[in-house]
């Protein structure tokens, strides 16, 4: 038995979601014209309280398409230094918008409304114009980190005084909303524009939403088509979507409580050093000293445990919709059997794309 942890990306749809796109009714989306696609934007954002949503064909792209039509080129956006949209979205923000990044460290990226205030450029022809604050929730490469709500709303606030749009980077923010019992329309009044990502938690094979208000949903349209976004019959895809928005949101709870399985399974190995906190679905462990984390991704891939690296000395293991109990029970198991001897050997080991 394979057991693929390396992301919530790599699930397959369920027998009752290939039903739902087999049956989809489906039109010209570029014309406006697929129910299924319209069907599941007015759902999404009415989920979120939100006025319209523009879907799009993958998170990377509805984030880049909310910077561009947010900003000018020349301005500056304030993020994590650990966002996203700055080390996984191949530079877009500078080759699609123009704009430069103020990056900032915070708490398993999150920042906080003092360190905004204070990143704010003064209004001075000799600085770029601060003009947006984009937040990830959860923090993938802070191992799921969850930003509380009296912070988004300090930001908010922030934001509000000092004249900049708020957006949030929501690839996984569903499962802050599991796990935090709030309702989506909460956050839906925090932001200017959410992005959330149908194909990592929920299940779905592909495609993303951004939100916002009706304006900058007609911006965003527009935009999405000069990226070459725009899709004919999305319907088929599109209905994967609102199936996994009407059925997998509640379950997420079922992966965030197998990942705190998976943490306990590698807290106590001697090749373990630390267990990052886990509030979600994603566990981040950080190997001890000496043991590479490319070491220990070859020996997990010879017990049938597929991971990523993160970095030379930590490794991410991710639960999902197609992870159960039988899965967990077995990684239990096998990572005891990986001793030091192992990983001595493994280390050996240079895999495709490993320098």
């Amino acid at each position: 038995m394979i057991i693929d942890l390396r992301s919530d990306t790599v699930t397959k749809p369920t027998p009752a979601m290939l039903q739902a796109m087999a049956q989809a009714q489906v039109g010209d989306d570029v014309f406006g014209e697929d129910p299924t696609v319209n069907e599941l934007q007015a759902f999404a954002a009415d989920m979120f309280g939100m006025e319209a949503a523009l879907y799009c064909s993958s998170g990377t792209q509805t984030n880049q398409i909310a910077i561009n039509v947010h900003t000018r080129p020349g301005d500056e956006l304030i993020c994590s230094n650990l966002s996203h949209i700055y080390l996984y979205e191949g530079g877009g923000v500078a080759q699609n918008s123009g704009v430069s990044m103020r990056l900032l460290e915070g708490d398993r990226g999150r920042i906080t409304a003092q360190q905004v205030r204070a990143n704010i450029n003064a209004d001075d022809a000799h600085y770029p114009h601060t003009t947006l604050v984009s937040l990830e929730n959860t923090v993938n490469k802070g191992g799921g980190a969850l930003y509380s709500i009296d912070e988004l709303k300090a930001i908010r606030a922030v934001c509000d005084e000092k004249g900049l749009i708020l957006h949030c980077d929501g690839a996984r923010l569903f499962n802050a909303v599991i796990a935090q019992g709030e309702d989506p329309r909460t956050f839906g009044k925090l932001f200017d524009s959410i992005s959330i990502c149908l194909s990592k938690g929920l299940g779905a094979p592909v495609g993303s939403l951004l939100l916002g208000n009706k304006d900058f949903i007609y911006r965003a349209h527009r935009r999405r088509k000069s990226m070459g976004g725009g899709m004919r019959q999305a319907g088929f895809i599109a209905a994967a979507g609102l199936y996994a928005l009407q059925n997998n949101v509640a379950r997420l709870a079922e992966d965030h409580a197998r990942a705190q399985v998976m943490g306990n399974a590698m807290r106590g190995l001697d090749w373990v050093k630390n267990v990052m906190p886990i509030d979600s679905n994603i566990v981040i462990a950080e190997m001890a000293d000496g043991i590479p984390s490319s070491a220990v991704m070859v020996a997990l891939a010879k017990e049938n445990i597929k991971c990523f690296t993160f970095g030379d000395d930590k490794i991410r293991l991710v639960a999902h919709l197609d992870i159960n109990d039988e899965h967990i029970a077995a990684l239990e198991q096998r990572v005891q059997t990986i001793t030091r001897a192992k990983l001595d050997e493994a280390a050996l080991v240079r895999l495709p794309g490993m320098y």
